[in-house]
Protein backbone atom coordinates (compact mmCIF):
# COMPACT_ATOMS: atom_id res chain seq x y z
CA UNK A 1 0.00 0.00 0.00
CA UNK A 2 1.26 3.42 -0.30
CA UNK A 3 1.90 6.24 1.92
CA UNK A 4 -0.05 9.87 0.32
CA UNK A 5 1.38 13.18 1.58
CA UNK A 6 0.00 16.21 1.10
CA UNK A 7 1.39 19.66 0.93
CA UNK A 8 4.57 17.59 -0.67
CA UNK A 9 6.40 20.49 -1.71
CA UNK A 10 6.29 22.19 1.06
CA UNK A 11 8.44 23.14 4.05
CA UNK A 12 7.25 19.69 5.89
CA UNK A 13 6.13 17.81 3.06
CA UNK A 14 9.28 17.26 0.87
CA UNK A 15 11.15 16.32 4.20
CA UNK A 16 8.42 13.89 5.02
CA UNK A 17 8.93 12.36 1.44
CA UNK A 18 12.05 12.35 0.78
CA UNK A 19 12.84 10.20 4.63
CA UNK A 20 9.65 7.99 3.63
CA UNK A 21 11.44 6.97 0.38
CA UNK A 22 14.96 6.11 2.38
CA UNK A 23 12.84 4.23 4.24
CA UNK A 24 11.03 2.29 1.41
CA UNK A 25 7.96 3.61 1.13
CA UNK A 26 5.65 3.77 -2.07
CA UNK A 27 4.82 7.82 -1.68
CA UNK A 28 1.76 9.13 -3.50
CA UNK A 29 3.10 13.38 -3.38
CA UNK A 30 -0.41 15.38 -3.77
CA UNK A 31 -0.53 19.07 -4.27
CA UNK A 32 -1.88 21.66 -7.38
CA UNK A 33 0.88 21.23 -9.39
CA UNK A 34 2.02 17.73 -10.27
CA UNK A 35 4.72 18.61 -12.70
CA UNK A 36 6.52 20.56 -9.75
CA UNK A 37 6.30 17.11 -7.22
CA UNK A 38 7.88 15.87 -10.67
CA UNK A 39 10.88 18.02 -11.18
CA UNK A 40 11.53 17.42 -7.55
CA UNK A 41 10.85 14.29 -6.55
CA UNK A 42 11.58 12.88 -10.35
CA UNK A 43 10.55 9.30 -10.45
CA UNK A 44 10.66 8.32 -6.93
CA UNK A 45 7.05 9.25 -5.96
CA UNK A 46 3.60 8.87 -7.92
CA UNK A 47 2.84 12.55 -8.26
CA UNK A 48 -1.22 13.44 -8.08
CA UNK A 49 -3.20 16.27 -8.73
CA UNK A 50 -4.50 17.37 -5.51
CA UNK A 51 -6.86 19.80 -3.56
CA UNK A 52 -8.62 20.10 -0.81
CA UNK A 53 -11.23 22.45 -2.54
CA UNK A 54 -11.88 20.39 -5.47
CA UNK A 55 -13.92 16.65 -4.18
CA UNK A 56 -13.06 15.07 -7.42
CA UNK A 57 -9.50 15.11 -7.02
CA UNK A 58 -9.74 12.93 -3.73
CA UNK A 59 -10.10 9.62 -5.07
CA UNK A 60 -7.53 9.50 -7.66
CA UNK A 61 -5.34 10.78 -4.37
CA UNK A 62 -6.70 8.25 -2.27
CA UNK A 63 -5.82 5.00 -4.69
CA UNK A 64 -4.31 2.16 -3.47
CA UNK A 65 -3.21 4.75 0.16
CA UNK A 66 -3.78 3.48 3.38
CA UNK A 67 -1.44 6.31 5.46
CA UNK A 68 -1.50 10.09 4.76
CA UNK A 69 0.16 12.68 6.21
CA UNK A 70 -2.46 15.85 6.47
CA UNK A 71 -1.33 19.76 6.90
CA UNK A 72 -3.54 22.45 6.45
CA UNK A 73 -2.61 24.91 3.99
CA UNK A 74 -1.97 28.04 5.34
CA UNK A 75 -4.38 30.10 2.99
CA UNK A 76 -7.28 27.81 4.35
CA UNK A 77 -8.30 29.69 8.11
CA UNK A 78 -11.27 27.47 8.20
CA UNK A 79 -11.45 23.53 10.07
CA UNK A 80 -14.07 23.23 8.43
CA UNK A 81 -12.05 23.42 4.70
CA UNK A 82 -10.45 19.68 5.89
CA UNK A 83 -13.56 18.36 6.79
CA UNK A 84 -15.10 16.79 3.44
CA UNK A 85 -11.42 15.32 3.01
CA UNK A 86 -11.27 13.80 6.42
CA UNK A 87 -14.81 12.13 5.54
CA UNK A 88 -13.44 10.88 2.80
CA UNK A 89 -10.03 8.91 4.75
CA UNK A 90 -12.96 7.20 6.50
CA UNK A 91 -14.29 6.25 3.98
CA UNK A 92 -11.18 4.67 2.38
CA UNK A 93 -10.12 3.13 5.67
CA UNK A 94 -7.21 4.59 6.46
CA UNK A 95 -4.72 2.96 8.89
CA UNK A 96 -3.20 6.23 10.34
CA UNK A 97 -3.32 9.79 9.74
CA UNK A 98 -0.50 11.86 10.77
CA UNK A 99 -2.22 15.54 11.29
CA UNK A 100 0.76 18.27 11.32
CA UNK A 101 -0.47 20.44 14.30
CA UNK A 102 0.61 23.11 16.84
CA UNK A 103 2.07 22.69 20.21
CA UNK A 104 0.05 23.61 23.15
CA UNK A 105 -3.18 23.30 20.56
CA UNK A 106 -5.06 20.14 22.87
CA UNK A 107 -5.75 23.24 25.44
CA UNK A 108 -6.62 26.18 23.16
CA UNK A 109 -9.39 25.77 21.20
CA UNK A 110 -8.33 29.06 19.06
CA UNK A 111 -6.22 27.99 16.12
CA UNK A 112 -8.05 25.61 13.50
CA UNK A 113 -5.78 22.99 14.41
CA UNK A 114 -7.49 22.29 17.55
CA UNK A 115 -11.19 21.12 15.65
CA UNK A 116 -9.53 19.53 12.88
CA UNK A 117 -7.08 17.36 15.58
CA UNK A 118 -11.15 16.90 17.68
CA UNK A 119 -12.61 15.71 14.01
CA UNK A 120 -10.38 13.20 12.98
CA UNK A 121 -10.13 11.62 16.58
CA UNK A 122 -14.20 11.72 16.66
CA UNK A 123 -14.17 10.26 13.32
CA UNK A 124 -12.30 7.14 14.62
CA UNK A 125 -9.60 7.43 12.23
CA UNK A 126 -6.35 6.16 13.72
CA UNK A 127 -4.38 9.20 14.35
CA UNK A 128 -0.57 10.24 15.13
CA UNK A 129 -0.79 13.73 15.70
CA UNK A 130 2.44 15.89 15.70
CA UNK A 131 2.55 19.14 17.55
CA UNK A 132 5.69 20.65 16.68
CA UNK A 133 6.79 24.08 17.99
CA UNK A 134 7.46 27.47 15.74
CA UNK A 135 9.64 26.09 12.16
CA UNK A 136 12.38 27.60 12.21
CA UNK A 137 11.58 27.79 8.27
CA UNK A 138 9.10 30.48 9.42
CA UNK A 139 12.35 33.14 9.81
CA UNK A 140 14.17 31.96 7.16
CA UNK A 141 11.17 31.94 4.74
CA UNK A 142 7.91 34.19 5.22
CA UNK A 143 9.75 36.93 7.98
CA UNK A 144 13.24 36.61 6.52
CA UNK A 145 12.00 39.63 4.35
CA UNK A 146 12.64 42.29 6.85
CA UNK A 147 15.72 40.59 7.92
CA UNK A 148 16.93 41.24 4.33
CA UNK A 149 15.84 44.18 3.76
CA UNK A 150 15.59 46.42 7.17
CA UNK A 151 17.73 44.12 9.33
CA UNK A 152 14.40 43.25 11.90
CA UNK A 153 13.08 40.86 12.95
CA UNK A 154 9.21 41.81 12.71
CA UNK A 155 7.39 39.64 14.89
CA UNK A 156 4.68 40.27 17.48
CA UNK A 157 5.62 37.94 20.40
CA UNK A 158 6.58 40.52 23.10
CA UNK A 159 8.82 38.91 25.75
CA UNK A 160 8.10 35.15 24.89
CA UNK A 161 10.14 31.96 23.77
CA UNK A 162 9.89 29.96 21.86
CA UNK A 163 11.38 26.06 21.55
CA UNK A 164 11.99 26.07 17.77
CA UNK A 165 11.98 23.02 15.46
CA UNK A 166 13.66 22.93 11.80
CA UNK A 167 10.88 21.15 9.51
CA UNK A 168 13.51 18.72 8.62
CA UNK A 169 13.22 17.29 11.91
CA UNK A 170 9.41 17.12 11.95
CA UNK A 171 9.73 15.60 8.29
CA UNK A 172 11.88 13.18 9.81
CA UNK A 173 9.10 12.71 13.00
CA UNK A 174 6.44 11.70 10.66
CA UNK A 175 8.01 9.78 8.63
CA UNK A 176 8.69 7.64 11.60
CA UNK A 177 5.09 7.64 12.65
CA UNK A 178 3.68 6.53 8.91
CA UNK A 179 6.10 4.10 8.79
CA UNK A 180 5.01 2.23 12.24
CA UNK A 181 1.30 2.71 12.16
CA UNK A 182 0.16 0.26 14.61
CA UNK A 183 2.86 1.05 16.94
CA UNK A 184 2.10 5.11 16.87
CA UNK A 185 -1.96 4.72 16.64
CA UNK A 186 -4.09 6.85 18.10
CA UNK A 187 -1.03 9.03 19.81
CA UNK A 188 0.18 12.57 19.79
CA UNK A 189 3.57 14.02 20.08
CA UNK A 190 4.88 17.18 21.04
CA UNK A 191 8.34 17.87 19.68
CA UNK A 192 10.67 20.96 19.77
CA UNK A 193 14.17 21.68 19.54
CA UNK A 194 16.71 21.51 21.98
CA UNK A 195 16.43 24.79 23.37
CA UNK A 196 13.78 27.77 23.63
CA UNK A 197 15.22 31.36 22.95
CA UNK A 198 13.11 34.72 22.22
CA UNK A 199 13.94 36.92 19.63
CA UNK A 200 16.20 39.14 21.22
CA UNK A 201 18.17 35.86 21.22
CA UNK A 202 17.46 35.04 17.94
CA UNK A 203 18.69 38.54 16.32
CA UNK A 204 21.79 38.14 18.26
CA UNK A 205 22.40 34.34 16.82
CA UNK A 206 21.27 36.03 13.42
CA UNK A 207 23.93 39.11 13.98
CA UNK A 208 26.49 36.70 14.33
CA UNK A 209 25.80 34.54 11.59
CA UNK A 210 25.43 37.55 9.01
CA UNK A 211 28.11 40.07 10.69
CA UNK A 212 25.21 42.87 10.50
CA UNK A 213 23.33 44.04 13.54
CA UNK A 214 20.03 42.17 13.37
CA UNK A 215 17.35 43.79 15.73
CA UNK A 216 14.19 42.74 17.56
CA UNK A 217 11.24 45.42 16.17
CA UNK A 218 8.70 44.00 18.66
CA UNK A 219 5.59 45.38 17.10
CA UNK A 220 2.02 44.73 18.28
CA UNK A 221 -0.60 42.94 17.24
CA UNK A 222 -2.25 45.72 15.18
CA UNK A 223 0.81 47.06 13.81
CA UNK A 224 2.32 43.93 13.05
CA UNK A 225 -1.59 42.86 10.81
CA UNK A 226 -1.61 45.85 9.50
CA UNK A 227 1.99 45.80 7.73
CA UNK A 228 1.86 42.15 6.69
CA UNK A 229 -1.82 42.52 4.93
CA UNK A 230 -1.53 46.16 3.32
CA UNK A 231 2.37 46.12 2.80
CA UNK A 232 3.12 42.38 2.17
CA UNK A 233 -0.19 41.87 0.51
CA UNK A 234 -0.39 38.70 2.39
CA UNK A 235 -4.17 37.28 3.03
CA UNK A 236 -5.92 38.48 5.72
CA UNK A 237 -7.36 35.24 6.79
CA UNK A 238 -3.17 33.74 7.15
CA UNK A 239 -2.29 36.63 8.66
CA UNK A 240 -5.23 36.31 11.44
CA UNK A 241 -3.79 33.28 12.02
CA UNK A 242 -0.42 33.94 13.03
CA UNK A 243 -1.86 36.80 14.83
CA UNK A 244 -3.60 34.07 17.02
CA UNK A 245 -0.53 32.13 16.82
CA UNK A 246 1.89 34.95 18.69
CA UNK A 247 -0.39 35.96 21.27
CA UNK A 248 -0.59 32.19 21.98
CA UNK A 249 3.24 32.38 22.73
CA UNK A 250 2.50 35.54 24.47
CA UNK A 251 0.93 33.26 26.72
CA UNK A 252 3.73 31.09 27.58
CA UNK A 253 2.37 27.90 25.00
CA UNK A 254 5.71 27.55 22.79
CA UNK A 255 8.50 27.88 25.34
CA UNK A 256 8.36 24.22 26.67
CA UNK A 257 11.28 21.94 25.87
CA UNK A 258 10.50 17.96 25.07
CA UNK A 259 12.66 15.13 23.93
CA UNK A 260 9.28 13.31 22.05
CA UNK A 261 11.72 13.92 19.13
CA UNK A 262 14.65 11.87 20.22
CA UNK A 263 12.13 9.05 22.11
CA UNK A 264 10.87 9.28 18.01
CA UNK A 265 14.27 8.99 16.32
CA UNK A 266 16.75 8.85 19.01
CA UNK A 267 18.49 11.72 17.48
CA UNK A 268 18.92 15.12 18.54
CA UNK A 269 17.05 17.90 16.93
CA UNK A 270 18.85 20.53 15.39
CA UNK A 271 19.68 24.05 16.75
CA UNK A 272 18.28 27.06 15.22
CA UNK A 273 21.77 28.52 15.12
CA UNK A 274 22.93 25.23 13.21
CA UNK A 275 19.74 26.16 10.82
CA UNK A 276 21.01 29.30 10.59
CA UNK A 277 24.06 28.80 9.53
CA UNK A 278 22.61 26.28 6.82
CA UNK A 279 20.55 28.88 5.92
CA UNK A 280 22.60 31.96 5.76
CA UNK A 281 21.85 32.95 2.07
CA UNK A 282 18.24 33.25 3.61
CA UNK A 283 19.26 36.47 5.59
CA UNK A 284 21.48 37.56 3.14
Amino acid sequence: MKILVTGASGNVGRYVTGELIKMGEHVVAAGTNPQRLKDIFKDKVDAVYFDFTDKNSYKKALENVDRVFLMRPPHLGKPEDLYPFIDAMKSHNIRLVSFLSLMGVEKNTIPPHHKIEKYIEELGIPYAHVRPGFFMQNISGVHSVEIREKNQIFIPAGNSKTSFIDAEDIGFSVAVLLHSPEKYKNSAHTITGPEALDYYQIAEILSRVTGRKITYAKPGYLKYRRYYIKHRGLEKAYVNVTVALYFMTRMGTAKDVTNDYFKLTGKTPHSFEEFAIKNKDCFM
